[in-house]
């Protein structure tokens, strides 16, 4: 998997189609990633006596990650990942521009 959290991405596919938002969490295992302002669901939440109040919440479902693609910032369009070995330490790579990605966290 060559997304990690932080990363920006547009939605390539689905009810979002042409957003972009920040990773908030990834989980490898199943190829699913919930992303910040995106795939956005409405949960019925029912009161708590000590913190909660009850109503109905959205919040960021989990979605595959086949429907979003990472977002090169500097070209402002999706671009796929590589990744490159240079003075002994490995990078990612924009395919499109050929930029070297920075972790962002």
């Amino acid at each position: 998997m060559k997304l990690r959290k932080g990363d920006p991405i547009i939605m390539i596919a689905g009810k979002d189609k042409g957003k972009t938002g920040k990773i908030l969490e990834v989980n490898p295992k199943e190829q699913k990633i919930r992303v910040e302002g995106l795939c956005l669901v409405k949960r019925h939440q029912k009161a708590n006596q000590q913190h909660r109040q009850g109503g109905i919440l959205e919040k960021e479902a989990w979605f595959s990650l086949s429907k979003a693609s990472f977002y090169d910032e500097k070209l402002g369009k999706a671009t796929r990942l590589g990744f490159r070995v240079s003075k002994g330490k490995k990078e990612r790579i924009s395919k499109r521009s050929g930029n070297i990605i920075q972790v962002t966290k």
